[in-house]
């Protein structure tokens, strides 16, 4: 089962803080919902480990994921592919693309992914809308660690 998803949202930080937190390992790590394990393998490849639940299905989904097309400090391509055993698997990648914009830094992204298994029998609402719900806890944990410390009085 196909899916597709477009979105933006508006970073507080500069580009060159957004890109290199897009990045870092340690940054996805905390902002991607479920993840347990995300590793540098090498410059371009992560191993990954998360668990996830779309509707009644939970699972622990282990991959790795490529990036590629690499534009610095404007954007790549993320790939990746995962198995969560019974419940089934998930590859996609997407493209992210980051602007100037006022008050920091715009990040675009174009998702295309697959899923089988038990999960794609859920019906593509129902994964849809989890899907939008796991990229909307990433961008709102990604821009809290971004935004400016507060000034301790």
């Amino acid at each position: 089962m196909a899916m597709t998803m477009q979105g933006e949202v508006t970073l507080p930080a500069e580009r060159a803080r957004v890109w290199a937190a897009l990045n870092d390992p340690e940054v996805l790590k905390a902002c991607i919902p479920g993840c347990q394990e995300l590793e540098k393998v090498s410059d371009t490849e992560f191993a990954a480990v998360a668990k996830l639940a779309v509707g009644p299905v939970k699972a622990t989904f282990k991959g790795n994921v490529i990036l590629s097309d690499i534009d610095a400090p404007n954007g790549y391509t993320i790939t990746g592919e995962g198995q969560g055993g019974v419940a089934g698997f998930a590859k996609g990648g997407a493209k992210v693309r980051l602007a100037e914009a006022e008050g920091g830094t715009q990040l675009s992204y174009d998702v295309e992914a697959q899923v089988g298994g038990k999960i794609a029998q859920l019906g593509g609402r129902l994964i849809n809308g989890v899907a939008k719900k796991y990229a909307d806890q990433f961008f709102g944990n990604f821009a809290k660690l971004l935004a400016p410390a507060e000034n301790a009085a």
